[in-house]
Formats: structure tokens, sequence, C-alpha cells
């Protein structure tokens, strides 16, 4: 198995957690960064395992003890979260850290087959509302309240994190093809009109329909892929969740991710509104946000597109011939983006 020890990581797995022997591990497709993978007992008993690709990865990426962390702060508050069960920091055992959590049963919408397959309309809108409601109780949890108070620094978020993703991108050029150019147009002109943090809140990075586990009814059980958390300005996760959020007409459509084109889910608006009534928040300057997530989206897959190439594994390998082409258009959806601010 790609990225398991299986031996090493069996022994860990039953002398730390008490798993009965043998163990099986299988790959779950959808990620395109930490590998995860579900993990079965002889006795029927099901573990989550995460650790980092395979092969070399960037600087500061990656951080299996910070993301167990975090999970581990959320259990039991009003965000749900899969309960961390164990982190291995010795790296003897697997040539990497990883974490384990529980197996949470439910529904990962990655496409509108999915969702048409899995939920009826009914539950769709459920879902839509659920996701809001979700983000709305993580941003009105104060970060001191649940040990996170220290996770990043709390001002200056959208500099940081524009520094951030600039310097990732810079590393992740793949030489012999062309540099997208319109990403670093779109970092100097984000970069000059910073608007100002309301706050701090706990962000996810990542927020997103498939990044969550629904009940049949639509409920969020779960969300997952804590790996870019930190604190900051809240609005960065809404403008991200508009970016993905397609709808039927839409010119470009992330990662080709397209759930919520089935009938029953809310429109962005409605999405907007319900996370404005829920924080008390005022989403007036909302468009830099989405700029700002479309163009973060170019540099991560930018980051992709580079461990692929470098060899290094990410999970699901789908579209990869595509990545390139997808950064430039997000490059460009975002600087378009910004012109309908001016």
């Amino acid at each position: 198995m790609e990225g398991i020890d299986a031996d090493k990581v069996s022994a860990w797995l039953a002398e730390q957690l008490g798993l009965a022997l043998p163990v099986s591990f299988e790959l779950i497709a959808g990620g395109r960064s930490n590998l995860t993978y579900k993990v079965s007992a002889a006795d029927g008993a099901e573990v989550v395992l995460r650790r980092p690709p395979t092969g070399s990865v960037l600087p500061t990426a990656h951080d299996m003890s910070r993301e167990h962390r975090i999970i581990s702060a959320l259990h039991n508050t009003a965000v749900p979260v899969p309960k961390p069960l164990g982190l291995c920091l010795d790296e003897e055992v697997n040539g990497a850290p990883f974490y384990v959590m529980e197996h949470v049963r439910g529904h990962v919408l990655r496409d509108r087959a999915a969702a048409e397959a899995l939920l009826d309309e009914k539950a769709r809108a459920r879902a839509s509302a659920s996701l809001v409601e979700v983000l709305a109780r993580l941003h009105l949890l104060a970060p001191d309240s649940v040990g996170l108070g220290d996770l990043a620094r709390r001002e200056g978020y959208l500099a940081r994190q524009l520094a951030r993703w600039h310097g990732q991108f810079e590393k992740s050029q793949v030489p012999g093809t062309a540099r997208p150019v319109v990403v670093d147009e779109v970092y100097e002109k984000l970069s000059a009109s910073l608007p100002a943090q309301e706050g701090t809140a706990i962000v996810h990075g990542d927020y997103r329909l498939d990044n969550t586990m629904l009940s049949p009814r639509g409920e969020v059980v779960a969300v997952l892929d804590w790996e870019i958390c930190t604190l900051g300005d809240a609005l960065a996760d809404v403008g991200l969740l508009m970016v993905y959020w397609s709808e039927p007409g839409d010119a470009m459509n992330p990662l080709n991710l397209s759930p919520t084109l089935a009938a029953g889910f809310l429109s962005r608006r409605e999405l907007r509104q319900a996370y404005a009534e829920s924080t008390g928040r005022d989403l007036a300057g909302l468009e830099y946000y989405v700029a700002f997530g479309y163009w973060k989206l170019a540099c991560i897959l930018q980051g992709v597109l580079f461990r692929y190439l470098a060899g290094a594994a990410g999970g699901d390998r789908s579209g990869v011939e595509s990545f390139a082409e997808n950064v430039r258009l997000l490059g460009e959806t975002a600087a378009s983006s910004l012109r309908a601010l001016a």
C-alpha cells in the first residue's frame, strides 16, 4: 500500500490503540494533498489514518501534529470533527508522522452525480444550510476558549497569506514550462488593496462541501481536512466557499467539482445571506475575498502539480494533465474578479 509500512504501522496501531490484528489499509480517493486511509481491524473496527504525501514536500506544509491539535481542540465543540485517537511523530514507524481519528460514517459529495444519487432535493437544501451553520459556529468560537489562541498570529492575516502562498507558488515552478504570470500580477493587486481585518477567527482555509461528511438528511456530521487551518479573517473562508459553490452558467468550475449544480442546493446569494444572519458580519466587501480565493487556489494547484511531477503522491491523480491550464484560468478569474471591484 502506497505510503504505508504495513507491518510497522499495524504494530503501532495494535500497541497504541488496541486494534485487533491483522488490519487492512484502503486509500480513500479524492485528496490531492495529505493521504487518507481507512484502516479495518480483524474484529470489524474501523479508523482513519492521515499522513503527508510521499516524496519531497514544501517546507512548513503537511504538519500532522498541527492538524491533530486542531481536531483535538474542536472535538466536543459545536463544530463536528472526527474524534482524534492517536498521533505518531516517530518517523521510524512509517517514514513520516501520521495521526489516527475515528471513522465517521456519512456521504462525501464530490460531483453532481454523487449529490443526485445520495441526497434528495430536500436533503441538498438542508446540506447547504447546515454547511453555513457549521461555518458560522466555527467563526464564532473564541480561539482562546478551545486552546488555539497561540495557533498563529492573529492580525495581518491576508498579508501573511499572500506572502505564504506566493512563496509556495515561487517554489513550485516546473522547469521547462511557462510561468503563469497572471498569478504574480494578481498577487501585486491583492497586496495593494488589503481590506481591514474584522476580529480574529479560526479559519479552516479550505472550507467546501466535499470537505465535509453529510448524513442522509443533509446534516454536516464531520468537517474534514484541517491541513491549512489558522487564525485570521473569517471572510476568507466565506470567499473560498463562494469560489467552490458552482451554479448553472458559471464560466469557471474549480477543480471540476460540481455537486452544487444538482437541484435543491441554495444559491450563492442565499448562502451569503444565511452566513450574514448567523454571524452578524458585514459581507459588503466579500468580492475581494472571492478574488483571493481564486488566486489562492491557483497557488495550491501549482503546488500539487509540482509534487506530482516530482514524484510525490497526493492520492487522487486524475486530471493532472489539465492542472497547468487550470492554474492559469484560476489566475485569470481572480484578475477578472478584482476588475469587477474597481
